[in-house]
């Protein structure tokens, strides 16, 4: 199959007053972490800075700070890459992310508030709908959206950085959800219950109903990993 083409819709070009480096980081970290590359995409200096309306500098050191985040590759030839995973190392990330991400949410269910509850609920709706149209990119956005404000919630900063760092090299892969290997669960869709359980102010719920969305959710895309090796080997949906 022929890759998806990546979404370059929250790329933003950047005022020559801002930090260059780290603003032109920030954009392809957040960029990332909404799934909007693919493993694999190569990175084009010249390309991705016109986009931003920097010289090629600032874009150089950001990818090369991406690249000791290991959510890039540095290949030979000096090609820069979107990194691939393998089933192995999903997996071992995805246990560091049960415990994390139970923890913030666990701490979020007393602190959120029903203004951040409400747009939890909206984030959902928004992520079924684009599944149910076959808007992948979209529907990658609105889980990683729906997770993250569920996490900031929590009051504790240093675990957010903590995830968002897995997220960024968890993003690109959760493309290859779509659409032959879509998160798929045995009764009611997790997040469901994990809003339900949050206006109950049920911590113990909570942090159990985002564990179960992160095994019950993944387990097809476990299963393309396996299949196929990594994802270097694995089909990307037109």
């Amino acid at each position: 199959m022929s890759a998806r083409q990546p979404d370059f819709t929250g790329v933003s070009p950047i005022a020559a007053r801002d930090s260059l480096t780290e603003v032109v980081y920030g954009n392809l970290r957040l960029a990332l972490m909404e799934g909007r590359f693919f493993p694999g995409h190569r990175f084009k200096i010249r390309e991705l800075a016109a986009a931003l309306n920097v010289s090629e500098t600032p874009v150089r050191e950001a990818l090369m700070q991406l690249v000791r985040g290991r959510a890039l590759e540095l290949q030979a030839g000096r090609s820069i890459i979107v990194a691939h995973m393998t089933a192995k190392q999903y997996i071992e990330l995805r246990t560091v992310r049960l415990f994390l991400e139970g923890l913030a949410a666990e701490h979020a269910t007393t602190k959120i508030s029903e203004t951040a509850i409400d747009k939890l609920a909206d984030l959902h709706q928004e992520l079924v709908l684009a599944e149910t149209e076959g808007r992948w990119s979209d529907a990658v956005r609105a889980n990683w959206q729906f997770h993250h404000t569920l996490y900031e919630g929590s009051g504790l900063p240093e675990v957010l950085a903590i995830l968002d760092d897995i997220w960024m090299r968890n993003g690109p892969l959760l493309n290859l959800h779509y659409p032959d290997a879509p998160p798929t669960y045995p009764g009611v869709h997790q997040h469901l219950r994990v809003i339900e359980f949050l206006r109950q102010r049920r911590a113990d719920k909570v942090r159990e109903a985002i564990q179960a969305d992160m095994i019950e959710g993944g387990q097809n895309l476990i299963r393309v990993l396996e299949k196929y090796g990594g994802t270097q080997n694995a089909p990307v949906a037109t």
